[in-house]
């Protein structure tokens, strides 16, 4: 902290040295604040391939072995299909995920390497063109140029990315995180109704793997919508009525194709 420190000639009505009629006053510091802003954009990737991983498992495997339980089947048949439908999907989301976010990836690639190509070709006019860009979202016209042409000095090519293309490290497409992320969320969505398949009473069973199913997708849109900084209520709202709706469905076809009738 640093003081004026000219000499006084007089003193103000409140005490304070003044020089020239104006109070001389510590001059204080700006402070300086290092605050680290809690934002969920980064979590958009991993946030929804777990997601949608864990909610599959569970809706598609608890739907699969209610729907079996209801026609009559027994609990080495009904756990049986379980264990199945979870390898399966578990191995279906990994391959659609990757294939999904790899053709992602494949276009982000190609479209830096044209832009990359364009900077070496013609520097001018991709300067040009971001100015453009920096002036449409409201910069003065002096302004955007100068911002241009500081950004394309550090990063030309991170600069027309970003701004150009809309392309971000946040954002970028990561196809082998995706389809671990799905496979693992899937499997492990799929654990609950497979406990209940083996601890429940074998006379209560459908019942039982749709009470653990629905309880288990509740949490997951809570936890779902917790970490994605959303409203927690309608987000666990939606994962039940489409998990009942599921298992409704599939409860009916259980019962009206199967053993009982």
């Amino acid at each position: 902290m640093r003081s004026d420190t000219r000499e006084a000639h007089t003193l103000g009505r409140d005490g304070e040295p003044t020089r020239h009629g104006f109070a001389t006053r510590t001059a204080m510091p700006f402070p300086h604040h290092h605050h680290r802003e809690s934002h969920n954009s980064h979590r958009i990737g991993w946030l929804r391939a777990v997601v949608l991983g864990a909610n599959d498992g569970t809706i598609s495997v608890a739907s699969l072995v209610v729907g079996i339980a209801a026609s009559g089947a027994g609990r080495e048949t009904v756990l049986l299909a379980a264990l199945a439908a979870t390898v399966a999907g578990a191995m279906s989301m990994a391959a659609g995920e990757y294939v999904s976010v790899q053709s992602q990836a494949d276009t982000e690639a190609a479209d830096l390497a044209r832009e990359r190509q364009e900077l070496a070709a013609d520097p001018a006019g991709e300067l040009a063109e971001l100015t453009e860009i920096y002036r449409l979202r409201g910069l003065e016209a002096d302004l955007a140029r100068r911002v241009a042409e500081q950004l394309t000095l550090h990063d030309a090519l991170g600069a027309h990315a970003r701004d150009e293309l809309g392309l971000s490290d946040t954002m970028r497409a990561r196809p082998l995180q995706a389809a671990l992320a799905s496979a693992s969320s899937f499997t492990l969505g799929a654990l609950l109704p497979l406990l209940a398949i083996l601890l429940a009473p074998a006379a209560q069973l459908s019942a039982a793997i749709t009470a653990v199913a629905l309880l288990a997708l509740l949490g997951l849109g809570g936890v779902a919508a917790w970490a994605g900084g959303a409203s927690i209520a309608p987000a666990a709202v939606r994962m039940l009525v489409w998990g009942a709706a599921a298992m409704g469905l599939t409860t009916l076809v259980g019962r009206l194709f199967g053993a009982v009738g």
